[in-house]
């Protein structure tokens, strides 16, 4: 973090007021400036300090001013979305988990169940494109098995700039090689996604993860943390300082296209550990030794134990002496913030915890039980005896600061690109007179209608033996081990028409998935859903989301379709203009029999081709 906190004093008594909040000066900055107050340093506003204080009854201290920012970011509390994201369906008979879980779960007959969620990486891939797309991979995969489902499945949905610009170029390969590099590793098949460039993303490429899990209904499990009395273990690699801010710093601003100084606050992933970790979960699940189960992402411990506190009704003591390190001297913020990857917290009854130690010692993976259950609502972080945090749970998560943001239609114009953007020729309207030939020669020579092989082919498409049908069509197609059954898995967008009109993009995409779904005799089952926009402040920007919100809502509601969840990524933007409203639509569906499956490709000479629906 750019910000040194410079108070770690214990709480004043009960009822006192404690020391108003520090101040900052930026490292390297002349004395005669005036500081920079510590809160706005941390991402958070005069009138967010001013609701911070009335949560609390009194002023906070600089660690619970650095826990406050980074669950009130814009990525950890959706405070200008959530209104908006409330009016999606999200109710459907086959619905076993849905929106406030860590990824949607829908039932498949025969006591199995899907697991799926879409996320994004989008920044942590602008500022370092490997570890940015490779972390994005692994937290999407955590989501999945947190629910206690096994990963069977990744797509990407990748946006960039004009590619023929050697930066461009070097983040294109850079998160291509992120994606393979961390899912081939951790032996999860990349099966499908989206390759696409636009002007809008030269600044702001869009990186969206989707992950798919297979469970047993009885292994379903919830992120709570229920029973005053019980443990909270953490377990997965050591705590360092990476990524520390990464979620108020990168996910919750904007920033310019050389921003070097944000590459710190880009977490580092290792997918052999999340290999372990996968195994150890779902052998903890298996075998019922927990009673909850977080991953640790966004905002690290302070996000994991608020959260799951939280939807339980309880709260947490949290001894920070407890937590498994691997850098020496980290202060008190760092590390209930760190972001560092392949962590988990497992809630766990007190006499099962030497069974849960044994299970993670036997994968090879640190652990430690770092707190306790509490019936008093409160999250109280403890160094050397001290209390040194009081913070409610429920005024870290549920009971954050929500916006009603001003949403303003922009003028009708044809959005042009971003000041300083090269035009990509095949996205410029034709001249009048133009030769037909010609125009198709510059479409297929475009990058848009290029092969994409070079890139899917760093994808291991095939590991596990379950894909049926991989990336080379609209839909990938996997079997379920055991069953006829299979899953048919598809993410779509329609952002060129986003630039146009918002709402009937959204709902095209939705249409375009369930449809690249239903060609393989499947029956869509669920939507989630990546909601890529630029700076919600700014009255054009959150009227594109509205108006994409919507048109996902409608076209959902039309075809009995269930939200499960999703991703709000927002301040996607620069300098230079905002990215084109992007609504990314991932869709799951179910083959009651894999082998009746239909193909898209022709079948044999002499069949009739015919075109269904209004031309």
């Amino acid at each position: 973090m750019t910000a040194t906190l410079s108070r770690t004093d214990e709480l004043a008594g009960s009822g006192e007021q404690a020391a108003p909040a520090g101040t900052v000066t930026p490292t390297g900055a002349a004395a005669a400036p005036p500081p920079v107050p510590l809160h706005r340093s941390l991402g958070l506003t005069d009138h967010e300090l001013d609701a911070i204080r009335e949560r609390l009854g009194r002023a906070p201290n600089d660690l619970e001013l650095a826990m406050f920012s980074v669950m009130w970011s814009e990525h950890c509390s959706y405070k200008s979305s959530r209104r908006w994201l409330a009016t999606l369906p999200s109710a459907g008979p086959d619905v076993v988990a849905g929106v406030g879980e860590n990824a949607g779960v829908i039932s498949i007959g025969e006591g199995l169940a899907v697991a799926f969620k879409l996320e994004s990486h989008n920044h942590p891939s602008a500022v370092e494109p490997y570890q940015g797309a490779a972390t994005g991979v692994g937290g999407i995969l955590r989501d999945i098995f947190t629910m206690g489902a096994r990963p069977v499945a990744i797509l990407d949905a990748l946006k960039f700039g004009d590619p023929t610009e050697p930066r461009i170029r070097r983040l294109v390969e850079g998160v291509v090689h992120g994606v393979g590099g961390y899912g081939n590793c951790v032996g999860v098949p990349t099966v499908g996604g989206e390759l696409v460039f636009h002007p809008s993303y030269r600044d702001n490429p869009l990186v969206n993860v989707m992950a798919v899990g297979v469970l047993e209904e009885r292994h379903l499990t919830r992120a709570a943390a229920p029973g005053p009395g019980n443990l909270a273990v953490l377990f997965g690699s050591a705590t360092g300082r990476d990524g520390i801010g990464g979620a108020s710093i990168l996910a919750s601003a904007t920033f310019g296209a050389a921003e070097t100084s944000k590459r710190p606050s880009v977490q580092v992933g290792d997918p052999f550990a999340e290999k372990l970790l996968i195994e150890a979960s779902l052998e903890l699940i298996h075998r019922g030794l927990v009673e909850g189960l977080q991953d640790l992402g966004a905002a690290g411990i302070t996000c994991a134990v608020s959260e799951t506190a939280d939807r339980a009704g309880t709260g947490m003591v949290v001894d920070l002496d407890a937590v498994p390190r691997r850098e020496e001297g980290m202060a008190p913020f760092e590390v209930m913030i760190s972001e560092s990857q392949e962590r988990m917290l497992a809630i766990v009854r007190p006499e099962r915890l030497d069974e849960v130690l044994e299970v993670c010692g036997r994968w090879g993976l640190p652990a430690a039980a770092l707190g306790r259950v509490t019936a008093d609502g409160l999250i109280t972080v403890l160094e050397g005896g001290r209390r040194l945090a009081e913070i409610p749970a429920a005024a870290l998560t549920s009971a954050a600061v929500v916006y009603d943001r001003e949403a303003r239609p922009p003028p009708r114009r044809r959005a042009a690109p971003a000041p300083g953007a090269p035009a990509i020729a095949h996205d410029r309207l034709p001249e009048r007179g133009t030769d037909p030939g010609a125009v198709l020669m510059a479409l297929l020579g475009g990058p848009n209608l290029g092969s994409r092989a070079w890139a899917t082919s760093q994808y291991d498409s095939t590991v596990g033996a379950d894909t049926v049908e991989g990336n080379e069509h609209g839909a990938a197609v996997l079997r379920i081990k055991g069953t006829d059954k299979g899953l048919v898995m598809a993410t779509d967008a329609a952002a060129s028409v986003a630039l146009f009109d918002p709402y009937l993009a959204a709902a095209l995409a939705v249409a375009e998935c369930t449809r690249n779904i239903s060609i393989t005799g499947a029956r869509p089952l669920g939507v989630t859903n990546c909601l890529n926009f630029g700076n919600p402040e700014k009255p054009e920007a959150f009227w594109a989301f509205t108006e994409a919100v919507r048109g996902l809502g409608d076209a959902c509601r039309a075809l009995g379709l269930p939200v499960t969840g999703g991703n709000v990524s927002f301040y996607n933007e620069s300098v230079a203009g905002s990215i084109a409203p992007t609504a990314q639509i991932g869709v799951v569906g179910l083959l009651e029999d894999i082998d009746r499956r239909l193909s898209p490709a022709f079948a044999a000479d002499g069949d009739v081709v015919a075109l269904l629906g209004e031309a």
